[in-house]
Order: structure tokens, then sequence, then C-alpha cells
């Protein structure tokens, strides 16, 4: 070999290839194949990854819905409420409405209950607005479903235990409730009339002009003690037992329900806490008691010429739409009964640094310090 020769160069030189007739530089089959299936692969991730977000939505909201029926509006429809206080922001100086005031304070009872709601309505386009309302509605009509089944085999039980009439009503059937039956009758009696007289026991029944049963009046099963001053018609309203058992099987436990008795000890609480544990997997229920003791067999807002959407109102107004503060005191003084009746008593006033200072937790910080200086004067 001349050493002159130029070396022999071992790298490999590759031909560009040229487009076709459209354009195209060709490539390999197995190459385009392998890069359409990591594409396919990355979009199913991607639409696996929306799956899971829309549908973590979908049960966050369905769940948070859920508490819309218990503590904020019973009937009144969600985008009532946004577009009254819409209304009132852009019309301030505009005169409201009783109605209109019943669907502002719905609203801010909605702001305090949701949060988060009133700032995702900012944020949200139209349709993600209305998507989210109609799962917020959607928890909250199956709660009130759930909780008017349940209530409605609870309440059978409450009235056998604390009336015992001769015939008794069934858990699993409501044409023999309402005012065909005497004791359920006489709870869903309107406090004007006397359901012990059997002219007004006829009429109710038969329905006449005379006698009719409507949202307009308060029924027996909402005073303490099933009974009524005509002369007080305020006395002991809202503070009869049934309506304890039913707020209370809403939002502890149903078995909590039994301990309706007494005006709150603390003790009553340890007891309903550990009833409660025991009753987890029991349904919730709400206080739609008067439904419970119809006859109606499924859920309407009309019963015969009862609306219960205006006795509904009936009842916001009664705390909200107060003439004066004399007025406002008595119904300061109804919802402490109710915290006390729920909740048991509170002392922590009582909890003075004197009282303190005389408790275990203060004489032991005392014991301590006291021991430490003693040791450390030994030395």
């Amino acid at each position: 070999m001349s050493s002159t020769q130029e070396p022999q160069d071992h790298r490999h030189s590759y031909a560009l290839a040229l487009p076709d007739q459209s354009g195209a530089v060709p490539t390999s089959t197995e190459a385009r194949a392998k890069r359409r299936i990591a594409a396919l692969e990355e979009e199913l991730h991607m639409m696996k990854q929306e799956r899971g977000t829309k549908q973590r939505k979908t049960t966050y909201y369905i769940a948070q819905g859920r508490a819309i029926r218990r503590m904020v509006v019973l009937y009144t429809s969600l985008e009532d409420l946004i577009a009254e206080n819409d209304r009132r922001y852009e019309e301030q100086l505009e005169p409201s409405t009783p109605e209109q005031d019943r669907l502002q304070h719905g609203y801010i009872a909605l702001s305090q209950i949701l949060p988060w709601l009133h700032e995702k309505l900012a944020e949200l386009d139209i349709d993600d607005t209305e998507d989210m309302l109609k799962k917020l509605k959607k928890g909250a009509d199956a709660a009130r479903g759930d909780d008017t089944s349940t209530l409605k085999d609870l309440v059978a039980t409450w009235v056998n235990q604390d009336f015992r009439p001769s015939r008794l009503l069934k858990s699993d059937e409501k044409q023999s409730r309402g005012f065909t039956h005497d004791v359920s009758g006489m709870l869903l009696c309107p406090a004007e009339w006397d359901w012990g007289n059997d002219i007004v026991k006829a009429g109710i029944r038969d329905r006449t002009s005379d006698y009719i049963v409507s949202e307009n009046s308060w029924p027996l099963f909402i005073y303490e003690n099933y009974s009524v001053n005509p002369n007080n018609l305020e006395q002991g309203l809202f503070r009869s037992r049934i309506l304890v058992q039913a707020f209370k099987a809403t939002f502890t436990s149903p078995s909590s329900a039994r301990e309706a008795d007494g005006d709150g000890d603390g003790a009553d609480i340890l007891e309903n806490n550990r009833r409660a544990q025991r009753a987890l997997s029991q349904a919730k229920v709400k206080m739609c008691v008067r439904f419970a003791l119809s006859g109606v067999t499924s859920w309407r807002t009309v019963d015969g010429d009862f609306d219960y959407e205006m006795f509904w109102n009936n009842i916001v107004d009664f705390f909200e739409d107060v003439p004066g503060p004399v007025t406002r005191r008595r119904v300061t003084q109804l919802l402490e009964w109710w915290t006390r009746k729920i909740f048991g008593r509170n002392h922590r006033e009582d909890l003075t640094p004197e009282v303190v200072s005389q408790m275990s937790v203060t004489a032991l910080a005392d014991q301590r310090r006291a021991l430490e200086d003693a040791a450390y004067d030994s030395e």
C-alpha cells in the first residue's frame, strides 16, 4: 500500500430521501406506527385524566348539594337566589318585597354553607356554571328524597311510642295516616281548632269549606306538648318533642332522636355521640314532619289545600321578618332553647381565671415548677 494512499473512511454516508409527488418525505411503516401509537396513548391518558377530574367534580358538587335543602332553602331554585343577589347589586336603591328579602336571605345562607360558591360563580363561564348548579341540585334533591323516606319510618315509631294509639301507624304504609288516623290527625290539626270536637274532626275529614286545612294555620305538632294557648299563639311554638327528634335524626343520627327530653346537660351529648358511632350506617333524615304524618304517598308541593312551599315561607318569616326588638329577643330565646336541646349547656363563660387556677391542669403545672425549684436548691 502506498504511503500516500488516503486512509479508508469507515463512516457511512446516507442519501437524502427525496419527497414524493405529495411533497412528503418517505418514512418507514414501523416508525409511523410507533409514533401513532404513542400519540394515541398520550391522548388516552389525557382523556382519563379529564374524565377523572370531571368525575371528582361531579362527586364533590353532588355531595356539597346535599346540605342545601337542609340548611338553606327547601324549595327555591338556586338560580332564583343568584338572580336576586345580582338584582340587588345592580338596583341598590330599589325597594324590595318580602319575597325578594327571603330570596336574599337564602343567598346569604347559601354563601355561608358553601363559601366557595360565590367565587366560582364569578370564575366559571355560563355552561360550566349551569353544569355546577345542576349537580348541586341533584345532590339537594337526592338528600331530600333520602330523608323523607327514612323519616316516614321514624315518625311512625315515635308516634306509636309516645301516644300508644289503638291502631298503630305502620312504618311501611302512609294511606292510614293523615286525618283518617286519630293521633296523626290531631297532630296535623290547625292550632285554632279543637280536634277533640267531633264537628271539627268531621269537617276536616270531609274537607268542608268551614274547615280548610292550609299553610295559613300552624299545625299542632309544632307546639310544645302538642297544645296551644289561643290567647298567645307564640307560646310553645316550634318547641315540640317530635321536631327535636326530627332535627336530631337529621344532624346526628336516628338513634340520637330518642334523647329529646331534658334541656341539655352535657351527659346527653356524650351518650348521643356513642350512639351516633354505632349508627353511622343508618341514613340521615330531614325535618319534614308534616309530610311524614300525612297520608300522601309521594312527595308533592301541594297536598290538597296545603302548600308546603308557602308553609316553609311562613316558618322563615317567623324567624326573620320580626316587627321589632321585643319579638327579636323572643326569637333569640327560642334559638337558644334549640341550641341547648341539641348541643347541651355550655358553661365556658364561668371558667374565670380564679376557677381555672383551682383545676388540675394548673395545679399540676404549679407542682412541677415547685419540684424543679426544690431540685435546683438542693444542688
